[in-house]
């Protein structure tokens, strides 16, 4: 993705099922589970580069000590940060003499983060300040063990607005409106009540506070807390959390907007943002990881027990599809061959984009994240070139000549590494007066790879979002090169929807499909149809959320995608670029056959999975109109 997106976020929960001192014999260290928790965040942190944090909640701890540690971080390696203050912090209390890392529970306990659960978070602010605040899990405390709550999560909601007047209506005074407030409050606020709901039963029974305590503890129904707590969700999410008694949770939306997926077996239960983490920490198979189910819940109970249940009726699944084409990392099994599929798909027209003239043509990619699609077009430019190398064999007759003959087994599709990350400049943070001089310096160029004036240069994307990068510096370093003709393909369609969900695409204005279709509308004299969509989307607005229609779909409803296509090529070609530029997209159909399972693609179709999306997108085109340059939730 030539202009960097920012998507939120990543999470790694651990429940050790034996006692501490079991994993110092067994694997040869108590901090076991501390070890596997940085190496889940480490093989996630394509997830989150803004902040980190980890958690943990020791069992059985008895009064007056210390059972639950938190450290968060926002510097600019913050994952590192974690660790080295969590080694830290042991290392210390072990020179202090006040622990001593001897083999029974009791004593590892006293030390710093040594604890059964184990939570860690990485994040990306796509919302919100990179401070430390902003950084999770986030903490709700009490006295009582039972009423501690540990909060993480990759997720965005759509209606905090009505989040936040839920929890000012029971007489809650949240101390700001954003949705991990509103969501860890209203999780804390049935949480509580879960408690009250126990602790009246059983002293009705006639046990004491103290009995009551660890009956609570006991008896805790988690399912109940987070149906309660989720019924007005409106979003994405993955929900991790941790209770201080011992208890776990992993809650996912029923729409399966945002990844999540977990493993058990005699010693862990583990769960992730991405499965290949799993497999690469604990050396299981792919088969081995599960899913975890739309709207379920996987519940661990402080025994150890461990279970799937609904919490929400599930919806039909629409797992987002930006997470195969760009976020996930490509070394899952199912990612790669759906980003081979992605690429194969694009040879038709690419092959007509380049006049059939493979031999004049160099394929490259960028950013690296495309360099998946990349081989699948390759793979797919293989397959075509052995049709036209058959066909001209034969064409050689019965006795061919050598030398002829050669040079048709010679031919094959022409990869060089033509562009280079020159400097990791976070161009879509920077103010907008100072960017265009930065992303013009973002890239370098391979010179000598391509023959001046003779070839055809394909560059393969994985999508083009506001095509800043492309407009300010790609087109113009790739144009250097001297190629006849330059190509750039995105695996991904044309994105003409903003995102509600974490990823950072919340303004309808920056979206140069968008730009392109308003083009479009005003060159055909059809501004009518702008000003039409804009007083529905302002009538939509008094609608209840379930009821409110996307009818932004109709700015592009009277062009093809091939017209939207040519007029973004015009509107990111540099004037002084020499060569002939085309801008080419994946086709809905492509990527729908590349990735069946994950059929989120609201981005490109605006089908948007929640009524929150609908009215999200209405609203991002009335600050569009209106000139206001904010987010539309």
């Amino acid at each position: 993705m030539s202009d960097a997106l920012k998507h939120e976020c990543g999470i790694a929960l651990i429940r050790l099922r034996r006692p501490l001192s079991y994993y110092k014999e067994r694997h040869g260290s108590a901090y076991y589970g501390l070890q596997k928790l940085f190496l889940l965040m480490e093989k996630q942190h394509n997830r989150g580069q803004d902040g980190a944090g980890v958690a943990t909640v020791k069992l059985d701890m008895p009064p007056g000590s210390r059972y639950i540690d938190r450290f968060r971080s926002a510097s600019k390696q913050p994952i590192l940060s974690v660790i080295e203050h969590i080694q830290g912090r042991i290392a210390e209390a072990l020179e202090g003499g006040g622990v001593n890392d001897a083999t029974t529970d009791g004593s590892l306990k006293q030390e710093p983060f040594l604890g059964e659960l184990l939570l860690g978070h990485l994040r990306y602010g796509t919302f919100g300040k990179n401070s430390l605040e902003h950084c999770h899990p986030h903490l709700r405390t009490s006295n009582w063990m039972s009423r501690n709550l540990v909060l993480a999560g990759n997720f965005n909601m759509t209606n905090v607005d009505e989040l936040f007047g839920l929890l000012v209506d029971i007489g809650q005074h949240p101390k700001e409106r954003s949705d991990t407030v509103t969501v860890l409050e209203k999780i804390g606020h049935f949480l509580d009540e879960e408690n009250q709901r126990l602790a009246h039963i059983y002293r009705q029974l006639g046990y004491n506070e103290q009995q009551i305590t660890h009956m609570v503890a006991e008896k805790m129904d988690v399912r109940r807390i987070l149906t309660n707590s989720a019924q007005d969700f409106d979003g994405g999410y993955a929900l991790a959390g941790l209770i201080g008694h011992g208890d776990a949770f992993v809650l996912r939306d029923p729409s399966g907007i945002r990844p999540a997926f977990w493993y058990s077996d005699d010693e862990v239960v583990v769960v992730a943002s991405e499965r290949p983490a799993i497999q690469t920490a604990f050396g299981v198979k792919t088969d081995q990881v599960r899913e975890l189910t739309p709207g379920h819940a996987l519940i661990i109970r402080r025994s150890g027990e461990v279970s799937e249940e609904m919490v929400r009726q599930p919806a039909e699944k629409r797992a987002c599809s930006f997470e195969r084409i760009y976020f996930s990392r490509g070394s899952d099994r199912d990612v790669y061959r759906e980003r081979i599929a992605l690429g194969r798909s694009l040879c038709p027209s690419i092959l007509e984009a380049v006049d059939h003239d493979l031999e004049g043509t160099v394929f490259s990619f960028i950013p690296n994240t495309a360099e998946v699609a990349c081989y699948g077009v390759l793979k797919g430019m293989e397959d075509h070139l052995d049709h036209v190398k058959e066909q001209r064999i034969l064409e050689l007759g019965p006795t061919p000549d050598p030398a002829k003959l050669r040079r048709i087994l010679a031919m094959r599709p022409r990869l060089e590494k033509v562009a280079i990350k020159d400097a990791k400049l976070r161009t879509f943070i920077t103010q907008d007066n100072a960017r265009d001089e930065l992303v013009a310096h973002v890239y370098d160029v391979t010179y000598g790879t391509v023959r001046p004036g003779q070839d055809s240069l394909v560059v393969i994307d994985d999508s083009i979002v506001r095509g800043t990068t492309l407009k300010q510096s790609i087109l113009r370093i790739l144009d250097r090169l001297e190629p006849r003709r330059i190509v750039v393909v995105s695996s991904a369609p044309q994105i003409r929807y903003p995102d509600c969900y974490g990823i950072d695409m919340a303004k309808l204005g920056d979206l140069v499909a968008f730009q392109a279709a308003i083009a479009l509308l005003q060159e055909t004299k059809q501004e009518n149809i702008i000003d039409d969509v804009y007083d529905r989307c302002v009538g939509e607005m008094d609608k209840p959320m379930a009821q409110v229609v996307n009818h932004v779909k109709d700015i592009y409803r009277p062009f093809t995608a091939a017209q939207i296509s040519r007029k973004i090529t015009e509107l990111l070609t540099p004037p002084e670029v020499r060569a002939d530029v085309r801008i080419l997209y994946q086709t809905i159909e492509g990527l729908r056959a590349a990735c069946p399972d994950h059929t989120g693609d609201w981005y490109f179709t605006g089908d948007y999975p929640t009524p929150g999306g609908n009215r999200v997108v209405d609203r991002a085109f009335i600050n569009y109109m209106e000139g206001r340059n904010v987010r539309a939730y």
